[in-house]
């Protein structure tokens, strides 16, 4: 598994006269676990898009360890990049059909890629609904096929986007374990949430944009033992 780390200088975007950030300089390391906040329409979901390669930067540069770029399931995988849309999109097909999409561009051996998808499905406790079309799905058994095709492909950067809203804790608590396997692999994780779940308490570091500026909050872990303990960049 591939570990990279994206570093952006420079980096902004302007819709016509209105300029939605400006960031000097921002840098995502291997196991960063990051919480991206702030209000409606300040940017959090071009910011991520624009990291995933899905959105250019109206200046700025992005530099990562490779450059090639191929689109999977209406994400990204540049680098081993994916963004996870918060309402993602499905292939018409099964369930299993719809893990295995990505797999088939990285491994050739046909029971492999099943073995690959049957766990990843079994890992979000949709292993019985495999054979299933994926219109009988709820909003929330979509977050988890989505969050499953993604961890099958072992990204090494994983942007999720609302990923946790519509979903019940039970399918929270799943979201999780896949996304802290992915940290002990060495991903890293940015991620956007309205409220405060057991996705968001695996940040360790906070990125908050306002007023076209990214804030960087230091070590999450330490603010909850200490909510005075945590300082501005």
């Amino acid at each position: 598994m591939m570990h990279i780390s994206i570093e952006a200088t420079d980096l902004s975007v302007r819709f016509k006269h209105r300029l939605l950030f400006h960031i000097p300089q921002i840098k995502l390391e291997p196991q960063d676990a990051i919480y991206l906040t702030g209000d409606n329409g300040v940017g959090k979901t071009t910011l991520l898009k624009v990291l995933a390669g899905l959105q250019k930067p109206t200046t700025g540069t992005i530099n990562t360890q490779h450059h090639w770029l191929s689109r999977l399931f209406g994400g990204c995988y540049q680098n081993g990049i994916i963004y996870m849309h918060q309402t993602p999109y499905m292939f018409d097909g099964t369930v299993f059909d719809n893990v295995c999409y990505g797999l088939k561009y990285i491994i050739r051996d046909r029971q492999q890629r099943r073995n690959e998808a049957i766990n990843a499905l079994r890992m979000v406790g949709l292993e019985t609904l495999a054979d299933e079309h994926v219109s009988v799905l709820s909003g929330g058994e979509r977050q988890r096929v989505a969050m499953a095709r993604a961890w099958v492909l072992k990204p090494s950067v994983l942007l999720m986007d609302e990923s946790s809203a519509s979903m019940d804790k039970e399918s929270i608590s799943r979201q999780v374990v896949l996304a802290k396997d992915l940290l002990e692999r060495g991903s890293s994780l940015v991620i956007t949430s309205h409220q405060h779940n057991e996705l968001t308490d695996l940040c360790r570091r906070q990125w908050t944009i306002n007023d076209t500026k990214l804030i960087e909050r230091a070590d999450l872990q330490l603010v909850k033992k200490d909510k005075d303990n945590y300082a501005y960049a």
